[in-house]
């Protein structure tokens, strides 16, 4: 690994990372040049960009993604809880630094199940006054035990923005994640938000299914490539908002240059109605 993990992170913490197999969260941080991986991650993270070579280009675009979208709904939804599910490493522009830079008084649940994210959880704790974040280690598909964690910090009688940004798929179809995001969204009020971006089956698909093969080789957590309709299906009983269901780079572009970012990713933002 190409840095060392804190010392307070455990034993325990350290006796879960598995050095030989990939992990999409030390991987996804190899391609955003990170330290936080092995040479196994970069291998893989190699592969992913031998089938389609502009997959940095595609993970900075949706890290952008994030970063619109919670200025969105800070500042126009007026949102001030977040729950940021698949977290990943400690990167650039975090949900909370985002955020918190608009509200400070804003709280966010960051929820993950690498180990190594979260040895380095400390780096997502780090929260302005008068607001909050947590970290919570439990996998997506348990969106229950999720819940239960996240109300030490958020007040679920009031809207949360559920971000599921590049975490859906991981998700195979016999876990059902349609019914990960109802479970979710029932758990929270009207008002609320759902955030998601997913890797496509329909952009560039003979290099989208090149760029799998070559991910679910030999991951610990395989690629589940979606259509937009599929994509589409995941905001059932909600309001998209405007744009809708868009390529990453054109949810909201701050530039043309950032929409013109190249990108294999679907996005969507949409509301809980009452």
């Amino acid at each position: 690994m190409a840095s060392d993990l804190p010392e307070e992170s455990g034993q325990d913490t350290l006796s879960r990372i598995n050095t030989s197999i990939p992990h999409p969260a030390r991987v996804y941080d190899a391609w955003l040049g990170g330290e936080n991986n092995f040479a196994v991650d970069r291998a893989a993270a190699e592969a992913g960009l031998k089938a389609f070579p502009s997959t940095v280009e595609s993970v900075r675009a949706n890290r952008a993604f994030l970063a619109r979208a919670v200025e969105y709904l800070v500042a126009e939804a007026g949102i001030r809880q977040f729950l940021d599910i698949g977290t990943g490493l400690p990167a650039a522009d975090n949900t909370h630094q985002v955020a918190q830079a608009l509200a400070p008084e804003c709280r966010i649940a960051y929820v993950d199940n690498d180990p190594i994210v979260l040895a380095h959880a400390e780096a997502l704790l780090q929260s302005t006054a008068p607001g909050a974040t947590d970290y919570i280690d439990a996998d997506l598909r348990d969106p229950a035990k999720i819940l239960q964690e996240a109300a030490r910090t958020l007040d679920f009688t009031q809207p949360v923005a559920v971000m599921l940004i590049a975490v859906l798929h991981f998700i195979p179809d016999e876990s059902d994640p349609s019914q990960i995001v109802r479970t979710l969204m029932d758990a929270v009020p009207p008002g609320s938000h759902l955030v998601v971006s997913h890797t496509a089956k329909d952009i560039l698909p003979e290099e989208m299914a090149a760029f799998a093969q070559a991910m679910n080789k030999n991951s610990a957590e395989k690629v589940t490539l979606r259509d937009r309709e599929q994509f589409t299906a995941l905001f059932h009983g909600l309001d998209l908002v405007a744009p809708g269901v868009v390529e990453v780079p054109t949810w909201r572009p701050r530039s043309a240059a950032e929409a013109s970012t190249p990108a294999v990713l679907w996005a969507g933002l949409a509301h809980k109605p009452t």
